[in-house]
């Protein structure tokens, strides 16, 4: 008779307090019983970035009001669930000790079995939660935080082809966006004013496209960004809303032709494994721009492999994927104790060199 199985999922690594409930009999799909998220731009906005002290005191006092929220819509109660999934790490350490400290809590009150899952596992598995593609598949992990392709071979196991050697996309977003006085979260304000902006005009560097593989860079394309706005406020004594909008469509439409250029020398990579449906997915926060999709969907159309991106509301940190990813260690027999700890860093790949250096914690990335 197939398992079925019902998980609760908590999430706080960074800026978004989530809960979530996932239910799946095995083999059939997986079904998002609730999903809650509560955000905190309001907290941050004033500081143009988030405070890792402020978002881990907001996530002690949300999450157990996530937790309520997300098992009254679910139309379950704590003996329904089979276990607790939490993010265990990488991310603000602050907000992902709110959220094992939490799922602790649950579990050693229910004797529910608790579940650590690694963030980033988390968005590189969705695309089994919605599209229930096969392993293995190539995955480009995009957001505020991270970029890396990597093939997933299973729940726990992952392939590093390359990654960012500095920012990270969406770091690089939200950087643009303070440099040229928009509003947090960067990735939407650059967006919506590129698609009013003329992407010629300016002409930013594709960093690293001159090297072989499929490492990336941000930080000196934010740095190009910035001095080009230095030079119209001195010859102009300030920007024109064009001016912002050329600019936000001339930095986005760099970052577009990177990551197309990158993800054809990965998917090569992918190919040459010889997988028997081969699909290439997208996933993290900067998976929500329209250009980058359009752009990796016409790359993979070049090459005859599937394309796949989540809805957009699961492109965002949220604990519907925290709890699939449990489920899938879960059914792979994965157990954590009342010891489990919290991890600043986590990579995926634990064989690859870290891309962004290491130290007492451990690898970066």
């Amino acid at each position: 008779m197939a398992q079925t199985l019902t998980i609760l999922g908590l999430e706080s690594s960074c800026d978004d307090t989530a809960a979530a409930v996932v239910r799946q009999t095995e083999g059939q799909a997986a079904e998002i019983l609730s999903s809650v998220v509560h955000g905190q731009t309001d907290l941050h906005s004033a500081y143009g970035g988030v405070v890792p002290e402020i978002a881990a005191r907001a996530h002690a006092e949300k999450l157990d009001i996530c937790v309520r929220q997300a098992l009254a819509e679910a139309g379950v109660t704590l003996a329904d669930l089979d276990a607790v999934a939490v993010t265990a790490g990488p991310g603000l350490i602050g907000g992902v000790m709110s959220g094992v400290m939490c799922a602790k809590g649950i579990a050693a009150a229910t004797g529910l079995p608790l579940i650590g899952v690694n963030h980033l596992a988390g968005h590189a598995l969705t695309p089994r939660l919605t599209d229930q593609i096969a392993y293995p598949y190539l995955m480009l992990l995009v957001s505020g935080g991270h970029c890396q392709y990597l093939i997933a071979h299973g729940p726990e196991q992952f392939s590093r082809l390359g990654g960012t050697i500095d920012d990270a996309p969406g770091e690089a977003f939200d950087k643009t966006a303070r440099l040229l006085g928009l509003p947090q979260p960067g990735g939407p304000s650059v967006e919506g004013e590129a698609r009013q902006g003329d992407p010629k005009r300016f002409r930013f560097p594709r960093p690293l496209l001159d090297r072989p593989g499929c490492d990336l860079s941000f930080s000196g394309l934010k740095t190009a960004l910035m001095r080009m706005r230095d030079q119209l406020v001195a010859e102009q004594g300030g920007l024109t809303r064009q001016d912002r909008a050329d600019l936000c469509a001339g930095f986005q439409a760099a970052v577009v032709d990177t990551l197309a250029e990158k993800t054809r020398r990965a998917l090569a990579l992918y190919l040459a494994e010889d997988p028997a449906e081969p699909v290439v997915a997208v996933a993290g926060g900067v998976a929500a721009n329209a250009a980058i999709r359009a752009a990796l969907e016409t790359v993979c159309a070049e090459a005859d492999a599937r394309f796949t991106a989540p809805p957009l509301r699961l492109c965002t940190d949220n604990a519907a994927m925290i709890a699939y990813a449990g489920l899938e260690r879960f059914r792979s027999g994965a157990r954590d104790g009342l010891d489990l700890t919290a991890r600043p860093r986590w990579p995926l790949d634990q064989n690859s060199p870290a891309m962004l250096g290491s130290g007492k914690k451990g690898a970066k990335a």
